[in-house]
């Protein structure tokens, strides 16, 4: 097993569980996997010394564990007991059966690894070290505003704000409740602390006229699903990630950049990087945008085309259960998108296999195929469009969701990751 191996290992562990654990959300997974890949980071970081520490850069994050002086590590062997001990932490609500997949994963590195070392002392030593910094960052995730957000992602005690063009519980939804997801999760501490001074976006004054943007909006949504072609079904299914059935829209991002490092064979350091860069940017970009979705508590085309354009239409993908604007797919999209191209650049041809083997949607008359990309930038555009297919978002969700997604992930670049030279 290779070093490069041990981290997409551990991502590949990830997603399942992320899959694979009851009562999941986008939000709460998002907030997952930042502390996961950030974890990864720390862990190997003072290995490298070309790379630096996100300690005082990321917000209220001020001190981890450093290593002994002229003690030798295997950074290897930190990394993986980092990985075990924070998804243990972070998914306490997991299966028994998931939680043995961490310990057998975690022995199996440990001994093909520590077998190496002639000093085992270097052996515990690492692995402590890496222990002891998820445990930190764990203490750290607690005070976020999202500590095990999972018991609560309702509030039914949540006043709905009644007024034209407001949000309305949907008939034809992804979930049986009419409390919004996570009405407060806008409030939740950002990572970078750029992400949290960015002002809220312009959105389209409502009206009923026909000759007004706001009509002419929910217009193309409703002709589009008249019109919809194979091609574009397929992508309304691919990345509609329903927490339930997949692993997330934001663990499709984690799953998509486990795929480029499976490609690219990068230095440990770059493949711990690129889990921290992808969890810290997808975490930012829901945080952001369900602020923005519950200061404007806007509607989605399910309410307005029946009660303006046909009022027998339905939409070709259920409604998830929360405002509309902007759209989380596009915007945490744009930020894996954008660090994703600062790290490797965006032209990089591959086959997304995420969904390949699920059973036919026969509902919709559609199957699960792959999708090929040519560039990191592509995936976000598709993935914005799919949520217009389904007939679940507008375009300026999306283009909004795009735009204020991508300056995210350059917030996330901007980092001094490396040191100055």
């Amino acid at each position: 097993m290779t070093e490069q191996e041990v981290a997409t290992k551990w991502a590949d562990l990830t997603v399942h569980i992320t899959k694979y654990t009851p009562a999941n959300s986008p939000t709460f997974a998002s907030r997952c996997l930042a502390y996961i890949g950030l974890t990864m980071y720390e862990s190997v970081v003072h290995g490298f010394p070309e790379y630096q520490s996100m300690t005082g850069q990321l917000t209220d994050l001020e001190e981890l564990t450093k290593p002994e002086k002229d003690k030798n590590y295997d950074w290897v062997l930190a990394l993986n007991a980092g990985q075990a001990e924070m998804l243990r932490n972070i998914y306490i609500q997991t299966a028994d059966s998931n939680k043995t997949k961490i310990d057998s994963l975690e022995q199996v590195i440990y001994d093909s690894f520590s077998a190496k070392i002639k000093n085992k002392k270097t052996a515990k030593r690492s692995a402590d070290f890496g222990k002891k910094i998820a445990q930190e960052i764990f203490e750290w995730s607690k005070t976020d505003g999202g500590h095990r957000a999972y018991l609560k992602n309702f509030d039914k005690s949540l006043v709905h704000p009644d007024f034209p063009g407001s949000w309305k519980p949907p008939l034809f939804a992804q979930s049986f409740s009419h409390h919004p997801l996570h009405p407060y999760w806008g409030k939740n501490r950002t990572f970078v602390p750029k992400s949290a001074e960015i002002p809220n976006p312009k959105m389209i004054k409502y009206s009923t006229d026909k000759s007004s943007d706001y009509y002419r909006m929910f217009a193309e949504v409703y002709e589009k699903e008249r019109t919809l072609t194979q091609a574009e079904k397929e992508a309304a299914i691919w990345w509609s990630d329903d927490p339930d059935d997949t692993f997330t829209p934001p663990g499709h991002s984690y799953y998509i950049a486990t795929i480029a490092l499976k490609a690219k064979q990068p230095p440990l350091i770059k493949c711990a990087e690129t889990y921290a860069r992808t969890g810290i940017a997808v975490a930012d970009a829901f945080i952001e945008c369900w602020k923005w979705k519950y200061h404007f508590f806007s509607e989605r085309p399910n309410t307005f085309v029946p009660q303006n354009i046909d009022n027998e239409w339905v939409s070709f993908w259920p409604d998830p259960p929360f405002p509309s604007f902007p759209s989380g797919h596009a915007i945490q999209a744009a930020a894996a998108a954008t660090v994703m191209i600062d790290l490797y650049g965006n032209e990089f041809s591959f086959t997304d296999d995420t969904h390949v083997g699920r059973e036919r949607d026969e509902i919709r008359d559609v199957d699960f195929v792959a999708r090929h990309f040519d560039s990191f930038w592509s995936v976000a555009l598709e993935t914005a469009d799919s949520r217009f297919y389904g007939g679940i978002h507008t375009h300026q969700d999306n283009e909004v969701g795009l735009e204020e997604g991508a300056r995210i992930g350059r917030y996330v670049n901007e980092l001094a990751w490396r040191r100055e030279r």
